[in-house]
């Protein structure tokens, strides 16, 4: 697997994307979905990847900086085609590393609160992140779950 720098603009990334928007939008009321589409994450401040077999693009997530000493992970999402390969596993090491390059001393992120969710908490308690409260600009909901991660 091979891990890119992405700039957002082929026909893969837009429709992964796509199919990420439309399973958050399927499992959580509109609201709460905090996802952001190809626009949403063409901003200075976020650094997007994506994760490639060869010709096949298997997952993406981003980083988003905050502040200069914390950091947010976004739009992390895995193909239902390439699900238990690894791939999440692979591109959050990644992250955690390019956030301590950074310097950064907090990451922080947002997933969803129900069952369908548990893979991805399960993977970010791995890594060392716990339960917290909203951050940034979010607030209070039922259908988020906040996690954040000591970097010193």
């Amino acid at each position: 697997m091979d891990i890119r720098e992405d700039d957002l603009t082929g026909p893969e990334i837009a429709k992964l994307l796509e199919a990420h928007l439309d399973l958050m939008r399927s499992i959580s009321p509109e609201e709460s979905v905090h996802a952001l589409d190809l626009d949403k994450l063409r901003q200075p401040d976020i650094t997007f990847w994506t994760v490639w077999d060869g010709d096949s693009l298997l997952g993406c997530g981003a980083l988003k900086e905050l502040d200069p000493f914390h950091g947010e992970i976004k739009s992390m999402h895995t193909s239902a085609a390439s699900r238990g390969r690894g791939v999440a596993d692979l591109l959050l090491r990644h992250i955690l590393g390019v956030a301590d390059s950074r310097g950064y001393e907090r990451l922080s992120l947002e997933t969803g609160s129900t069952d369908h969710f548990l893979p991805a908490r399960g993977l970010y308690a791995k890594y060392g992140f716990v339960a917290t409260g909203p951050f940034g600009a979010y607030r209070p909901d039922p259908h988020s779950a906040f996690m954040t991660r000591d970097c010193r």
